[in-house]
């Protein structure tokens, strides 16, 4: 299959920090309490920056250390389950700020395994020879809709995006992507919040009245864990068998950052060592898409990832979506 380079990464996150210690004034908490279950120390809040100005910031550096112009960026690909409208997406509002004006633009939401299918689906473009690069964008802003009631969810999540240039490449490329609908109901917020209807009354039918409703996340961490612990490794090994590959031939995992203990328990069915994958989750928790490409970002400014690395990007999420892909970076 043919493969796909990233020319240009970037990440952008909030200035405001919120640590552990915040949390307790308002919830029964502890940084012991957090640390020890989910591995995150502090995370970022947007406040009132909007999901797609934080996307911007981090496409404006991409495209900047990509080397090539804008005009050469033939599609925009947005991930994101925290848009600032329902309409338009939230791509169009980056593609006006960039002045980007004419390419196609448009949002997925797939998701905290986000990024990984938008790279599939720039490779899938690509391949076609009907753009010649893509720009993809992970930008999410999770304070919007934490329940800050749910002791146990509202410490996992923080605010960030990243984004990436996608080429052409001769590498080789694979990919494993699906979805489990049965556990649609496992991770969920609700987008268009009801409003006053005169045909509910008309029509004799009650508003409807679950507290869902309100636009905060709901998380059933149980089954959402359960998932997780057994799809990560199974993405792995079948992106792996379908390019030939083992684990020991990759150089890092780039997993998404949902909680240390899901990482842990992956690596230890795969048989391989932490060392394998990068995990930057006490910095920043849990962003949702964003999560994969600020840690890939991290990652190659550091230098743990460097040019002709074979990696593998694994994400799962509300849907429920999983996916991973395995190339060359």
């Amino acid at each position: 299959m043919q493969g796909i380079k990233i020319l240009g990464i970037s990440s952008y996150v909030p200035e405001t920090v919120i640590t552990n210690d915040d949390f307790t004034s308002f919830i029964e908490t502890s940084d012991e309490w957090i640390t020890t279950r989910t591995g995150i120390k502090t995370r970022h809040c947007a406040l009132d920056m909007p999901t797609w100005k934080i996307g911007s910031l981090a496409a404006e550096k991409a495209i900047e250390k990509s080397g090539i112009s804008k005009n050469e960026i033939d599609l925009i690909i947005c991930t994101t389950v925290t848009p600032d409208t329902l309409i338009p997406s939230t791509a169009c509002y980056i593609q006006r700020e960039l002045g980007m004006n004419g390419c196609m633009a448009f949002d997925i939401n797939c998701a905290c395994s986000g990024f990984v299918y938008a790279m599939d689906m720039a490779q899938k473009y690509l391949a076609s020879d009907s753009v010649r690069n893509v720009l993809i964008v992970s930008a999410e802003e999770l304070s919007k809709v934490t329940n800050y009631n749910d002791r146990a969810s509202c410490v996992l999540f923080g605010d960030g995006a990243a984004a990436a240039v996608i080429g052409s490449s001769e590498s080789s490329f694979s990919s494993f992507l699906g979805a489990d609908g049965s556990g649609a109901e496992f991770l969920r917020a609700v987008s268009v919040h009801p409003v006053p209807n005169p045909f509910f009354e008309l029509k004799g039918v009650a508003p409807r009245t679950d507290p869902a409703e309100k636009g905060q996340l709901f998380q059933d961490g149980k089954e959402v864990y359960k998932f997780a612990v057994s799809m990560m490794p199974h993405a792995v090994e079948t992106v792996l068998e379908k390019a030939g590959l083992t684990v020991e031939d990759i150089d890092m995992i780039i997993p998404h950052q949902a909680n240390i203990r899901i990482i842990q328990t992956a690596a230890s069915k795969l048989g391989a060592d932490m060392d394998k994958f990068y995990v930057n989750i006490e910095k920043y928790g849990n962003t949702s898409s964003a999560s994969i490409p600020i840690a890939l970002t991290e990652a190659v400014e550091t230098g743990a990832v460097k040019r002709g690395d074979r990696l593998v990007l694994v994400g799962f999420g509300a849907g429920l979506t999983y996916g991973a892909v395995c190339m060359e970076y």
